[in-house]
């Protein structure tokens, strides 16, 4: 991937800014996005196919070494043919005997390959295509990344976001004792208790429907991990704004997607298979041998059972194969143009998703700024209006909006900042980066 380095040191400085207030240190037993998706990945049953892989390849490899050692097959027939060559020529004195019409052999044949320039070729193009199957593997599994890292984000804003209502159904519980108070002194109208006591059972809906929607999150975490999570573990947000920079200043060097390891196994592949072509024109020699006994034996005019044996050198070569050896060296060409293409157009791909991400990261980071400053005012105008309820100046029902925007306020400050901790997370995950 080539970008513009001095774009992306812009970049990555804006990313380094966290634009929030420092957060509280989480409890040591929180739920961490790094252990999760090494639990994930771990656990998952595709992992086992690599092992799967690596025996079945064991196994083709001991198939291709077994062709270096002798061959042996025994061959046994009878036959009985209507006719057989006689020598029509009268010789005085001389009887030949014609051959008989029934024939027996049985025979155990060997061959041994003395050169076969094909075998270390095609090892070689196992043990590549063995390492490609396994990059496919891994391909597969990445996506369980992002699965982990949904899950883990939604539970994330989720426990914010509940946290913050039952913040606000504390708060507006202290108002409503304060204004049923005032209503049995009469200095409160009852329309004042009952829309702040309206408005607690509506956040305590809003707390029941958050809960279940953690709890819906936590149980997915759960498959997704293989154990079992408690609905009300803590989450803890990763700081990955250092790993962000880190990772865009070395943008031009960084190949840690599996894909590339695919795309390169493929083209080692691709390589060593014009090896196995080019070894394939080359003659084999081998040695044979035959011990064999039937009737006739190796004398054809022979009546009797005999016991015989012969061996010797065979050579195998096809110098002319009428050009399909060039063509499939054309076909190899091909899959190795169609590899660079498909290695092209992922990194584009790439290049496209992390410009989206950068944008993204920079936006929060100043929506985030601008949420600070706006809870500020909010806050500001929540205990101005908190007052002037103490004071008769506004009704309950004003009240009650104020402290909604200032909830509202509140619920965008940590869901921007859950976005932003997942926006750097998504990123490190199109780099191929592991989240720690």
């Amino acid at each position: 991937m080539r970008f513009s380095n001095a774009w992306w040191v812009l970049a990555a400085v804006a990313t380094a800014a966290d634009g929030v207030a420092a957060q509280q240190t989480p409890p040591p037993d929180s739920l961490r996005l790094a252990a999760l998706q090494s639990d994930a990945l771990r656990l998952d049953p595709r992992q086992r196919q690599l092992q799967l892989q690596a025996s079945a390849s064991d196994l083709r490899l001991r198939n291709i070494a077994a062709e270096r050692l002798p061959a042996l097959t025994a061959n046994g027939q009878a036959q009985y043919q209507s006719e057989v060559t006689r020598l029509a020529v009268p010789i005085p004195g001389v009887t030949i005997p014609s051959p008989p019409h029934d024939t027996y052999d049985a025979r155990l044949n060997a061959q041994q390959s003395i050169f076969d320039p094909t075998i270390a070729p095609r090892r070689s193009v196992e043990r590549a295509q063995l390492a490609e199957s396994q990059a496919q593997v891994r391909v597969t599994l990445f996506a369980l990344r992002q699965e982990v890292t949904d899950a883990f984000f939604n539970a994330a804003s989720l426990a914010e976001r509940a946290g913050l209502v039952e913040t606000t159904i504390s708060d507006l519980a202290s108002r409503l004792r304060e204004t049923q108070t005032r209503l049995r002194e009469g200095v409160a109208l009852p329309s004042d208790t009952a829309s702040i006591a309206a408005t607690v059972l509506q956040r305590r809906q809003d707390l029941l429907q958050l809960r279940a929607d953690r709890g819906a999150a936590i149980a997915r975490l759960s498959e997704l991990v293989g154990r079992t999570i408690p609905a009300d573990a803590p989450v803890a947000l990763p700081d990955l704004a250092s790993s962000v920079a880190s990772a865009l200043a070395s943008l031009d060097q960084l190949r840690a997607r599996p894909e590339y390891e695919q795309f390169r196994a493929s083209r080692d592949r691709v390589a060593l298979q014009e090896a196995v072509t080019a070894a394939q024109e080359k003659p084999r020699v081998s040695a044979f041998g035959r011990l064999g006994y039937g009737k006739p034996g190796l004398s054809v005019l022979s009546s009797d059972f005999q016991s015989y044996w012969l061996a010797g050198v065979q050579v195998q070569w096809a110098p002319w194969t009428w050009g399909s050896t060039d063509r499939d060296r054309q076909v190899l060409e091909a899959q190795r143009e169609i590899i660079a293409t498909n290695e092209a157009a992922f990194t584009e791909s790439l290049r496209r998703n992390i410009q989206q991400s950068v944008a993204t990261i920079n936006r929060l980071d100043s929506t985030l700024a601008l949420d600070t400053r706006i809870i500020t005012l909010r806050e500001g105008i929540d205990r101005e209006s908190r007052a002037k309820l103490q004071e008769g100046a506004i009704t309950a029902a004003d009240y009650v909006d104020r402290n909604t925007e200032l909830l509202a306020a509140r619920l965008a400050l940590v869901q921007h900042r859950v976005e932003l901790s997942q926006a750097r997370a998504n990123l490190l995950t199109i780099l191929g980066v592991e989240v720690r």
